[in-house]
């Protein structure tokens, strides 16, 4: 794992333009995948790879493509781990005043800043917005100035009128951390990323971040609304979901190259994070590949 400060990250649209459209066709360099925030929102479409999504304390595997807004300072990861031959990740970044403070004002935006607002627990969009809106945040690189804010005005529009999503912190509180807390959570998910696989103590953990394992139990759970126990599981889950997608080998055998050293505690917990069990969900995908 790549030991980068991430903290706050300043990010810079082009000259006269107040959203920042970037895309790529190339595999994403992992060095800039780390956790970082920012008070721009983030709307990142892909539309054909894979990748892991880690956003606030939500942790999942994805294939094909993907759809999602980041609220403004919601920590998140880097996304592709590798588009296909025809894959295009495109990403907007815009300050909720884009347009001024008084534009928020109007009756007429209500459901914008409304969109906003879920979107500080993170927002993923299904398939059917997927298919009806991601080719115009494609388009949205060929236009500048005025026509490019009345596109994303009506891209806006669209996702905050649908129905068609599910948030990605939804239980529990929106994981929205303040500029000194970077510090401490990035090396902390950092150290997760980077020793999931093998028992981490919380006399470890606490170590990395010089906090007594009282205070650092406290201010975990008062930043992400879990334990680290809880969280240390996803990760392990999250691991698991991806060999079960990508590899070949028995469910036995991720159960421990995940981290876990007792096979029903496994089962237990990847019924609890997904809702089903190791075996349904490789049955599944196997249905899904068809």
């Amino acid at each position: 794992m790549i030991n980068k400060k991430p903290a706050f990250k300043k990010l810079t649209p082009t000259f006269g333009s107040s959203i920042l459209v970037k895309q790529h066709v190339d595999t994403v360099d992992k060095n800039d995948a780390y956790w970082h925030f920012h008070p721009e929102l983030e709307l990142i479409y892909i539309n054909k790879g894979q990748g892991k999504t880690h956003i606030g304390t939500h942790l999942s595997y994805f294939n094909n493509s993907q759809l999602i807004l980041i609220g403004s300072n919601l920590p998140h990861n880097g996304f592709t781990d590798r588009l296909t031959a025809t894959g295009t990740e495109t990403t907007i970044q815009f300050k909720s005043n884009f347009l001024g403070d008084d534009f928020l004002n109007v009756p007429e935006m209500a459901g914008i800043v409304a969109l906003f607002e879920r979107a500080k627990k993170g927002i993923r969009f299904k398939v059917d917005t997927k298919k009806k809106i991601g080719n115009k945040i494609e388009k949205l690189a060929d236009y500048d100035g005025l026509k490019r804010v009345l596109k994303f005005l009506d891209i806006l529009n669209f996702l905050a009128k649908t129905d068609d999503y599910s948030l990605l912190n939804a239980d529990g509180i929106a994981f929205e951390t303040e500029a000194q807390d970077s510090s401490k959570i990035d090396a902390i998910f950092k150290y997760v990323n980077r020793n999931f696989q093998k028992h981490i103590s919380l006399d470890e953990i606490a170590d990395q971040v010089s906090m007594t394992v009282p205070a650092f139990c406290r201010y975990f759970k008062k930043v992400t609304g879990k334990t680290f126990t809880q969280l240390v599981n996803e990760y392990r889950v999250v691991h698991a979901t991806k060999l079960l997608n990508e590899s070949q080998m028995s469910i036995a055998d991720i159960c421990f190259e995940c981290g876990f050293n007792n096979f029903s505690h496994f089962n237990k917990q990847f019924n609890e994070i997904t809702g089903k069990s190791a075996s349904n969900y490789r049955k599944e995908i196997k249905m899904i590949i068809g």
